[in-house]
């Protein structure tokens, strides 16, 4: 008796970037595409209706992001499959999706063959990662989060950076404290929204100030 086809969930905000990606699944005999979604209240719902053995999520698109998302999934759905395909290759990111319940993170520069092969290891169990980013997210487990670091998943600059919103600061302010430009603020924002699974700059600073940071004094 034949297997069922692998059914998989697209998660992207990019529709033409899904619609490639529909097309590497669709080359895949033994897979089909049973929903997408272009943001993270889609995908939830989709996943609920779809029960689908794998979803393919990007991090950075509207509503709750890729690693908030993933979470949420992976704590309904016993045995489904995350696997993570974005543009963020930060290390940081990395851990923050595995320890979201994440089998797989690979990066869209990813061939074919790499997909495919990673949807059909998340499918039945197994874990990958894409080669740009094993070697740091491993070496990040080996080690262990750092000590007295309440987020890990962070890089150094973006705890600094959170530590400066906590406290109240303003983009301005703090391109001008830690000398970079506003659009890098900017992306380091988007970074850390992400990271820590939040939509906006207030839900960030309950999380940052629940957690110790902005506290002392300025």
């Amino acid at each position: 008796m034949d297997e069922p086809p692998i059914r998989i969930v697209l998660v992207d905000d990019h529709p033409v970037f899904r619609s490639g990606l529909r097309g590497v699944v669709e080359r895949m005999p033994d897979a089909v595409v049973v929903g997408e979604a272009g943001d993270g209240t889609g995908a939830l719902d989709v996943v609920d209706s779809q029960r689908p053995d794998v979803v393919v999520m990007d991090l950075h698109m509207p509503g709750p992001g890729g690693i908030e998302t993933t979470r949420v999934i992976t704590g309904r759905h016993t045995g489904l499959a995350v696997v993570v395909l974005t543009m963020v290759e930060d290390d940081g990111a990395v851990l923050a999706a595995l320890q979201a319940g994440a089998r797989g993170y690979l990066l869209k520069g990813a061939d074919e063959a790499e997909i495919s092969s990673a949807l059909r290891i998340a499918a039945t169990g197994g874990a990958v990662l894409g080669p740009a980013v094993a070697g740091p997210a491993l070496a990040g487990y080996r080690s262990g989060p750092p000590a007295h670091t309440p987020f890990p998943q962070l890089s150094a600059r973006e705890s600094e950076l959170l530590e400066l919103l906590a406290r109240g600061r303003s983009n301005t302010e703090i391109a001008r404290t830690l000398h970079l430009g506003n659009q890098t603020v900017r992306n380091y924002v988007s970074s850390i929204f992400a990271k820590l699974g939040v939509q906006d700059r207030a839900a960030a600073i309950v999380r940052a100030r629940d957690a110790g940071l902005g506290l002392g004094p300025p």
